[in-house]
């Protein structure tokens, strides 16, 4: 049985990242709860733990879907969210497992920590994860929100994230404030030690939490601060490679909505 830390503690300079237009609009800090479990699975293949004990830190969380996910898969897993609102809501999974979601700005600094009976120490984790977050933040703050990622990603971690390129304004309020194609965030984090590796994009298969298969516009980045030690990609079967491009397709889809309408048809025929 996986031991987990008696107590997770987070211990930020700021609690609520007050001054972001999400949080001062209640968009999607209200709304979403994002999770596919098949992201899961890759990562769990790209790291060999037993039980699939990695350690995980999703920034942004909102409702903390897929926080709960890896906690349910036997990982160590913990969210960091920059408005208040479904904590004091007990929305989504603010209400179940209280102890692994935290109010944080993510823009100053922070450090998650564990506590057990050898004392208290700073999480290094194995996978951190930003979903259609890093557009939410000013340009002048990246490098501080990289410098927090890098202190807590191990040596072979991997920090994976969805970037929307698009400008996105709600009742006036400009949501997205960093707004660019995906060279340009290539080569602004590597200017801050932290490198894409394109073949984890090919791996993942658009396999991700958000995205473009889910509704989401946007592209993907999958960073290491050493690619050197970075875990080797697994070889996949084609029938993976095509179970990834028929999960969420438009195919997928319009059959599940076709069997969901089959099947009340004929109950209703039944009854």
């Amino acid at each position: 049985m996986i031991s987990f830390p008696k107590i997770i503690v987070v211990k930020c300079k700021k609690e609520i990242a007050f001054n972001s237009p999400d949080h001062l609009l209640l968009w999607g800090t209200r709304r979403d709860n994002s999770r596919n479990h098949r992201f899961n699975e890759k990562i769990y293949r790209l790291y060999t733990r037993p039980n699939n004990f990695l350690k995980v830190l999703d920034l942004g969380c909102s409702g903390g879907g897929f926080v709960r996910d890896c906690l349910n898969d036997g990982c160590l897993a913990v969210g960091l969210e920059g408005s208040d609102f479904s904590k004091k809501s007990r929305r989504a999974e603010w209400a179940t497992i209280p102890d692994y979601l935290f109010t944080c700005d993510i823009t100053e600094e922070f450090e998650v920590l564990q506590e057990d009976k050898r004392g208290i120490e700073r999480i290094q984790f194995d996978v951190v994860t930003a979903w259609e977050v890093l557009e939410h933040i000013a340009e002048d703050d990246l490098s501080r929100v990289a410098e927090n990622v890098k202190k807590h990603l191990s040596s072979t971690g991997l920090w994976i994230m969805s970037v929307s390129p698009f400008e996105e304004v709600i009742d006036g309020i400009r949501l997205h404030q960093t707004v660019h194609a995906k060279p340009w965030w290539v080569e602004k984090f590597r200017s801050l030690g932290l490198v894409h590796i394109e073949k984890y994009v090919k791996y993942f298969n658009m396999q991700y939490v958000r995205g473009p298969k889910y509704g989401c516009p946007s592209f993907h980045l999958v960073l290491s601060p050493d690619p050197s030690v970075a875990p080797s990609v697994p070889k996949q079967r084609l029938t993976e490679v095509l179970y990834d491009r028929w999960l969420g397709s438009k195919y997928q889809l319009r059959m599940r909505r076709w069997l969901a309408t089959s099947d009340f048809v004929v109950t209703d025929l039944l009854t």
